[in-house]
């Protein structure tokens, strides 16, 4: 069967919005009609190889549709389920899973080397993180599929599968923000501003945004943000202003640059907490005294995937969201077409908007 994409023909290159051939789904494997997709800031790296993948391949690992045809042996999931993609889905056999600790599972990004789909000329292609939903349909393993609960709509819905999942377990699962804590976000595009609604939904008592751009303080403060920062040289500074001198309980990391992290740490009050988001490049060195880890007692830690399960978190987000807690439309900056991709790496690379979403 063919379908509209956007493939990523080589690293560095431009994507190209082309026809491509899915095959039936095998063993295993289900086929899901996209309804909507995030354009996410990995996506941008993989295109510009900041993160390494089997090209050509097809981008995009944000998503949500429905089941249209399943394959032999797959249960719990028949033609007409709403389902959110999972581009991390765990093996539960590695060491990382025996300590259940899928959200670091050896074997997520395997499938990334597989032959997904090909072009019309013949030419095979792969799927960027597991699921390519930069495409009107998509076969994937039954285990990148997992149902939607209803009362969430399946457009937004999308945005489960990455950016919410991501902040909300960097807050709850990583950080394990308490109520009445002080928090700092740094960044505020889709994962950063889920974040924010994290914090607000943790019960935080003090939320401070933080962003290179002036523009996005009404983005923030709708998010849950009580103070917005414009990023600089002083940014820790006014942060300890704001916070009687002390520095937030925890600060999160959603940027990715030796700047923010270092900033985002020096923005912490001795023994206070920093979590890491942001996927930075290799090049990107972050550096301590030792006489100052010592003195200020802070933790500095990574996340992964908001050190979620996304089969447990994904039904708890969508009763937020049945709540009224978490607004996922909020996130979202501009509705585009396939098309509209380029342009929204570009808003990225400028620091504009939110999150943008693929709507087919």
């Amino acid at each position: 069967m063919s379908v509209r994409a956007a493939v990523l023909p080589a690293v560095g290159s431009p994507l190209e919005i082309t026809r491509i051939e899915l095959p039936d789904p095998g063993p295993g494997q289900v086929r899901v009609r996209l309804a909507a997709a995030g354009v996410c800031h990995s996506d941008l790296s993989l295109s510009n190889g900041t993160l390494r993948v089997p090209v050509p391949a097809v981008l995009g690992h944000e998503g949500a549709g429905t089941v249209v045809a399943v394959g032999e042996g797959v249960t719990g999931l028949a033609p007409g389920d709403r389902v959110v993609l999972n581009w991390a889905p765990s093996c539960g056999d590695c060491p990382a899973c025996a300590r259940g600790e899928v959200w670091l599972c050896a074997d997520a990004l395997s499938g990334a080397a597989a032959v997904h789909a090909r072009t019309e000329d013949g030419t095979e292609l792969h799927p960027g993180l597991n699921v390519a939903a930069f495409a009107e349909e998509t076969v994937v393993p039954a285990s990148c599929a997992l149902p939607l609960p209803d009362g969430v709509p399946l457009t937004d819905a999308a945005l489960l599968g990455c950016a919410v999942l991501t902040g909300y377990g960097a807050v709850h699962h990583a950080a394990r923000v308490r109520p009445g804590e002080s928090v700092a976000v740094f960044g505020a595009g889709g994962v950063g501003l889920a974040t924010l609604q994290a914090a607000r939904i943790a019960g935080a008592s003090r939320i401070v945004a933080v962003d290179v751009s002036p523009h996005k303080e009404e983005l923030a403060r709708a998010a849950g943000a009580t103070d917005y920062v414009l990023a600089s040289d002083r940014t820790p500074r006014e942060i300890r202003g704001l916070t009687g001198g002390q520095g937030v309980d925890v600060a999160v990391e959603c940027v990715g640059r030796a700047v923010s992290i270092r900033a985002a740490w020096e923005s912490t009050r001795r023994g206070g907490r920093t979590t890491v988001v942001g996927i930075g490049g290799k090049d990107e060195q972050v550096t301590f005294n030792a006489l100052e880890i010592f003195h200020w007692g802070r933790t500095l830690s990574g996340c992964v995937y908001g050190n979620a399960n996304p089969a447990q978190d994904i039904p708890v987000l969508a009763e937020h969201v049945r709540a009224g807690r978490l607004d996922l439309s909020a996130l979202v900056t501009e509705r585009i077409a396939l098309d509209g991709i380029p342009a929204a790496f570009e808003n990225m690379l400028a620091g504009k908007g939110g999150r943008a979403l693929v709507v087919f």
